[in-house]
């Protein structure tokens, strides 16, 4: 029997929402968001149309990467608070019908981590196989790391040892042995104990990172089992631990093509990770944004892999915590993104990513932004938005690298963007300040505005939450005359939906044929009071704006129903 025989598949038309807890509300006014400030914002989450919060880590960690330098799995950063407000949290949240997945960081831990501490006491320490150690001097490595405007290479001397560990990220961040089966009991371990809590999942960080063995030195290819047994195993303990609770999630972060994350959703079986970012699509949107033309995304979307399980899912976004990757496409596409969208050399991460969030990126064109939110939000899959997107929230670009778009939340136009009481000099991150400081961009605006982006991304989830075909359905592209334009259908059952988007400025007429559909059957605009009707040759002609888009309801005249 398969897994998604008896699961639940929540995920395939949720809507998730990440937090970043550090910076989302203080409620003790010692400039640090914390579990508290987030149970006080529950239903505001509930109010726009959020069914999954995606906490990132919370737990203790000397905090060099974010919270992704892990001191302890079980933990609760004090600054936080403790597990007794996280459980407050969940029980809220799951009273909301909101579910709540945690990040799940099983590449590397902190080099504060007691196991590491004892890893790096002695070459012959039970601890030592946690991690991987090398006593020969390794190659130039500096095109390998994750973070190559701060460290040369992914092995680090150890003093007392003489030996090197591996980090593909920072050097304070050791990578675990995950062949290791006493790591991956330690791992299970852990996560049984999340579920327990009541989480509802986890989104898997550096997915390919945790299973790759190729580092692995003195180890006989035919001693190690095949890495994606590993995923399975994962897949299969949550599964059994969440089985009298609906089905837990892996939501896995794996930046490759579609033919590679093929197999890290396990193929025609889906029995490794449930739900994968589409990364591939998300770089070849902006290579479509940039360029005003529809063909880059349209190609993305097409290359999805069509034989999978019906129980993956593929999650969508537009912006994240980490910088905009550009890693997967080739350097002349590279370059034309940042030199549209990063011109400046402070935007840029790396050389391979941007470092602003998407309203700068937009030069705050309103219209283009209810556009990419539109486009988000009715491509097959699940949507993801990072805090702030639904308010047009900027980056701070005096921050340093990545963390220029991990600004505190704005709630108002008060002090610190009503996120602290505290002195502007405690707060966890500055605020951002300019065009878009709080003064301007701020949620308290957003909600009285009706007008406001904050509202067109509840009509937008409303609407999708409404449209179980984006998330469950068929895709395929609807042939059009305009370049700047992606016109697309969804289907599931007898619903249909059409969806229509503008990517340029200039507004068009768009012509289209629905060969399968009958003349006389309706097109009704789900966002304005507009319907089209299929004429004698199941033709039809929508006019869009410049960046306009549609959302149009199939309603057939042998169904009364409107769907």
């Amino acid at each position: 029997m398969r897994i998604t025989e008896t699961a639940d598949l929540w995920y395939k038309n949720a809507f998730i929402y990440c937090i970043d807890m550090e910076v989302y509300l203080d409620s003790n006014n010692d400039g640090i968001g914390d579990l508290h400030g987030m149970t006080q914002r529950v239903d505001y989450l509930s109010e726009i149309g959020v069914n999954c919060i995606w906490l990132m880590p919370f737990y203790p960690s000397p905090r060099r990467d974010n919270g992704y330098d892990i001191a302890d799995f079980y933990g609760v950063d004090p600054r936080y608070g403790d597990h007794g407000d996280f459980v407050e949290l969940i029980r809220l949240a799951h009273d909301r019908g909101i579910r709540v997945i945690i990040d799940l960081v099983i590449n590397h831990t902190s080099d504060q981590h007691p196991w590491f501490r004892k890893s790096r006491a002695s070459k012959d320490n039970p601890y030592r196989n946690y991690y991987v150690w090398r006593d020969d001097t390794p190659p130039d490595t500096s095109d390998e790391t994750m973070f190559p405007d701060s460290e040369d290479g992914i092995w680090t001397q150890d003093e007392k040892t003489g030996e090197w560990y591996l980090h593909h990220f920072l050097h304070t961040q050791p990578d675990l042995n995950t062949a290791n089966p006493q790591v991956r009991d330690e791992i299970a371990k852990m996560m049984g104990f999340w579920l327990q809590v009541g989480v509802d999942g986890f989104r898997v960080d550096a997915v390919p990172f945790a299973i790759n063995q190729t580092t692995l030195l003195g180890v006989d290819e035919e001693e190690l089992e095949e890495p994606h047994d590993y995923l399975r195993s994962l897949r299969s303990f949550i599964q059994r631990r969440a089985s009298g609770q609906g089905s837990a999630i892996m939501l896995g972060e794996v930046n490759l093509p579609h033919e590679e994350q093929r197999a890290f959703f396990g193929g025609e079986d889906g029995d490794q990770l449930t739900m994968q970012f589409d990364f591939f699509t998300n770089q070849k949107m902006f290579l479509a944004f940039a360029r005003q033309d529809a063909a880059p995304l349209r190609e993305a979307l097409e290359s999805r892999p069509q034989d999978l399980d019906m129980g993956v899912q593929y999650a969508n976004f537009l912006r994240n915590h980490d910088e905009l990757t550009l890693d997967l496409l080739p350097d002349e596409e590279r370059e034309e993104i940042l030199d549209t969208f990063a011109p400046e050399e402070e935007h840029r991460f790396a050389g391979r990513g941007i470092r602003r969030r998407l309203p700068t990126m937009f030069e705050g064109d309103p219209r283009r932004l209810r556009m990419a939110y539109s486009l988000l939000f009715s491509l097959p899959g699940t949507p993801v938005l990072y805090y702030g997107e639904e308010i047009s929230m900027g980056e701070n670009l005096d921050v340093s690298g990545r963390e220029a778009v991990r600004t505190p939340m704005q709630w108002s136009s008060e002090k610190n963007g009503g996120f602290s009481s505290a002195k502007p000099s405690q707060l966890a991150r500055a605020v951002t300040e300019g065009s878009y400081s709080p003064e301007h961009i701020n949620a308290g605006s957003a909600r009285r505005e009706q007008d406001s982006l904050l509202h067109h991304i509840t009509r937008l989830a409303k609407r999708y939450r409404e449209s179980p075909e984006i998330g469950w359905g068929e895709f395929h592209v609807i042939e059009q005359p305009h370049s700047s334009v992606l016109v697309h259908r969804v289907t599931w059952e007898a619903r249909s939906l059409v969806l229509l988007h503008n990517l340029a400025p200039e507004p068009v007429n768009v012509p289209f044929v629905l060969e399968d559909e009958e003349p006389g059957t309706q097109l009704i605009d789900l966002m304005a009071e507009d319907t089209h009707e299929l004429d004698g040759d199941s033709a039809a002609e929508v006019q869009l704006e410049g960046y306009g888009c549609r959302w149009l309801r199939l309603k057939r005249e042998d169904d009364p129903r409107l769907v």
